[in-house]
């Protein structure tokens, strides 16, 4: 009891906070003590999808929920709650904008899955912690591979490969690639294109996130029910330890304790092969093996009970003879090879498609902007980094939420930035192609948005009850009129009514009608149009002398048409006396 009693003095307050989280989280989706989970229902790995598989070594680090300092609100990497400078929670700028982006998208092309963006993000910042320290780009790639350790088999699962080296650069084993840390072979069946570039690429945070959505929203789960949700995430790695972390995580970005941090945020890339040769260690994160940023992958556990020390050994006197192995021996600039020619520098871009684009407000324009980097020469420039900008006040975006892209040339010097999706607002914007570090001449397309159409495809009256009235009187019942589209309420719409025969054609001179300003009886009426709820009410109308059926024949802008019966009560006889004297009976003599 004494030991355990100091033990639990010895707990700081974040381990507390963190245990807490994981035993809510545990009660929150039904799940056991951490434990191997390789053979758990439906979500086991199977050949044609190794992705839970061992593919690498997570960051299990769970979330810091310990109180923060005041006053770093605001700070780069704070939060609601303030973070540290190394973005303990916050997330980098454009990985934000990726999960979003792929939310966003998976809410249209999965509607049943419910993927919040903070699961995405989870996954995310476990595999990778969100491609920190690799030199994420605002267009979602990185300046270094993310590529998790050869999977040869012994620690990791064995995997030959299956993309001829397209992904991983390996072409003997399959490696995990990425920021959210795709087996090739998975990426073959759940790739998706998160950016409109035409390209599904696991290296690019945003075709990775869409991906991931497409990958966790498989089998028809609805992450809105917590077993669903649980297999989901055992199907990416079959660790309990790996579902506590995401979890973790994704409560945490859901609680909005998380702020964005610059994607250049200095910080010790986590390496998910393991191998930490290289790298500058930093102080750790709750819950990891120190210098590697990564916690204790399940099934390397430290035994429990008392370590053995290490015994000290001397430190040896540097040899003035050797190189200290301590400092990094500095590597020769490489020379120029004289056989291979030096590639001649961009001197122009030339545009690919159209210079002008137009589209309706609230759609994505058909193209994306693509040009060519040439020389002098003609041919093309390779590695060329090409600025996409949008310039103007319509509310355009590039898929991403951003107004600013670099994209580099390939081997064929061209370069094309993701799809534009056009603000609400109708205008006129630019979209300006340069290359940066270069005083070349822009190459600008010329975009028009134009105000969306209000549109219905369907008019119907509200409620049934049969419209009557009696000669020279008002209807009792006003006439309500709904517009919608898709079996949506839709404002804006402009109606006219007209006042027709019994056959819904015919014209007439007298029966019901409505009032101008002046009182005077019309039979056609401009109504206006319908409010934000989709309807508009009639006029109050009226009956002349003339009984009978007619009709109102509404007609919408769009075109459609709503023939709306009415009746006018024929009049009350009122029965006379009568001033003719009753027959006489026959065979009745007269008086």
């Amino acid at each position: 009891m004494k030991i355990l009693r100091t033990r639990a003095a010895s707990v700081s307050r974040q381990g507390l906070c963190t245990a807490l989280l994981v035993a809510s989280l545990t009660a929150a989706v039904g799940v056991s003590p951490p434990h191997n989970t390789a053979g758990a229902d439906d979500s086991s790995p199977r050949p044609s999808d190794p992705q839970g598989k061992p593919h690498g070594v997570p960051n299990l680090a769970l979330p810091d929920l310990a109180p923060k300092k005041p006053g770093n609100a605001g700070k780069p990497g704070g939060g609601t709650g303030g973070d540290s400078p190394d973005g303990n929670t916050g997330i980098p700028k454009t990985a934000l904008a990726a999960y979003q982006n792929a939310a966003r998208l998976a809410a249209t092309q999965l509607p049943g899955c419910h993927i919040p963006w903070e699961l995405i993000a989870g996954i995310g910042r476990v595999e990778s912690v969100h491609a920190g320290g690799y030199g994420l780009r605002s267009d979602g790639s990185t300046e270094k591979p993310i590529r998790g350790p050869r999977l040869t088999g012994g620690q990791f699962a064995e995997i030959r490969d299956t993309d001829k080296g397209r992904w991983d650069g390996d072409t003997e084993y399959d490696r995990a690639v990425g920021p959210t840390q795709f087996i090739p072979s998975t990426w073959e069946m759940s790739g998706a294109d998160g950016n409109g570039d035409g390209i599904k690429d696991p290296n690019n945070i945003f075709d990775a996130a869409l991906g991931t959505a497409h990958y966790l929203c498989a089998n028809n789960r609805d992450l809105n029910s917590s077993a669903d949700l649980d297999k989901a995430v055992l199907s990416y790695n079959q660790s309990r330890e790996y579902v506590n972390a995401v979890l973790a995580w994704m409560r945490t970005y859901q609680s909005g304790n998380v702020g964005t941090v610059p994607d250049n945020t200095p910080t010790t890339p986590h390496n998910p092969s393991g191998d930490t040769s290289g790298t500058t260690p930093t102080t750790p994160s709750p819950g990891t093996t120190p210098g590697t940023g990564s916690s204790t992958p399940s099934g390397n556990k430290p035994s429990p009970g008392k370590q053995t020390p290490t015994p000290q050994k001397p430190t040896p006197k540097p040899d003035p003879q050797k190189p200290d192995p301590q400092k990094p021996t500095p590597k020769p600039e490489p020379k120029p090879d004289p056989t291979k020619p030096t590639p001649a520098p961009v001197a122009r871009l030339e545009r690919i498609g159209a210079a002008e684009w137009e589209t309706t407000a609230g759609e994505t324009f058909a193209e994306p902007a693509s040009v060519r980097a040439l020389d002098k020469a003609g041919k093309p420039v390779a590695g060329t980094r090409v600025r996409f900008e949008i310039i103007g006040r319509t509310g355009a975006r590039f898929l991403g939420n951003t107004t600013k892209v670099t994209v580099p040339t390939a081997k064929d010097g061209k370069a094309a930035a993701p799809r534009v999706l056009a603000g609400d607002q109708a205008g006129q914007f630019t979209l300006r192609i340069t290359v940066e570090g270069k005083d070349l001449a822009p190459v600008d397309i010329n975009a028009t948005v134009k105000a969306a159409p209000v549109h219905a495809d369907k008019i119907v009256r509200v409620g049934n009850k049969r419209l009557e009235a009696k000669p020279n009187s008002a209807f009792a019942d006003k006439v309500v009129i709904q517009a919608s589209n898709g079996g949506k309420a839709m404002p804006g719409i402009g109606m006219t009514a007209t006042v027709a025969a019994a056959d819904g054609e015919s014209t007439v001179k007298s029966g019901p009608y409505f009032k101008d300003e002046n009182g005077k009886p019309v039979r056609e009426v401009d109504l206006g149009k319908t409010g934000k709820d989709g309807q508009l009410e009639l006029p109050e109308l009226f009956a002349d002398n003339k009984s009978g059926g007619f009709t109102l024949r509404i007609v919408s802008t769009d075109g459609q048409v709503l023939i709306v019966h009415l009746n006018v009560l024929a009049a009350e006889s009122t029965q006379q006396p009568s001033t003719t004297p009753p027959a006489t009976p026959s065979g009745t003599p007269k008086a």
